[in-house]
């Protein structure tokens, strides 16, 4: 990915405010990933912040699934691994620090069932680039709920990132509908 400023990425500050709990009156995460996740399932969570979604992915995965939490930000990482720990999910959870250039996900070719990039794409410097490294680590028929914030991405600039992600190999199968959001179920070809 290419450089990016310090004020492109949610700062760590903010991301007390993604994890209070009235914000499940707008965004469920039980409700929006129950349709997606099955008990044993490897998932990837992109720019997991403090957790808000990987916690609850851990618990719909159960205890023979795993989630790949993925983040540039360390403090993040940290935050999450310590709200992991007191729910009694962290065993669950492999926390990856990505870097300017990548995801960082070279041990997770092929392996991922299903991901998550909630309000994180239009953080990236190179939408393409990071569709092309979830991609990567997507099994054959693997999907992605790709999810940006209204507020902040334009309904242009969101179509543009779903061009990013077809030129990433990934297939448009829906728009689920979710408040405030514009939102895509991506799926990876079974083609190579």
């Amino acid at each position: 990915m290419a450089s990016r400023s310090k004020s492109d990425v949610c700062p760590v500050t903010a991301g007390y405010l993604l994890i209070c709990p009235v914000r499940r009156i707008i965004h469920d995460p039980e409700k929006i990933l129950s349709p997606y996740i099955k008990e044993g399932m490897t998932l990837l969570d992109v720019g997991p912040g403090m957790g808000y979604f990987t916690i609850p992915m851990a618990r719909l995965a159960g205890e023979r699934g795993r989630v790949i939490a993925v983040d540039i930000q360390k403090e993040m990482l940290e935050k999450l691994r310590m709200r992991a720990l007191h729910r009694g999910v962290a065993e669950r959870i492999e926390l990856i620090q990505a870097d300017e250039n990548s995801l960082n996900l070279s041990n997770y070719r092929e392996r991922i069932d299903f991901a998550l990039a909630f309000a994180v794409v239009h953080e990236s410097p190179d939408a393409e680039r990071l569709f092309r490294d979830i991609y990567s680590a997507m099994k054959k028929g693997g999907s992605l709920l790709f999810v940006e914030p209204i507020g902040h991405v334009s309904r242009k600039k969101f179509e543009d990132s779903l061009k990013a992600a077809e030129i990433a190999g990934f297939i448009l199968s829906g728009r689920p509908s979710l408040f405030l959001s514009h939102s895509a179920l991506l799926t990876r070809s079974g083609d190579e």
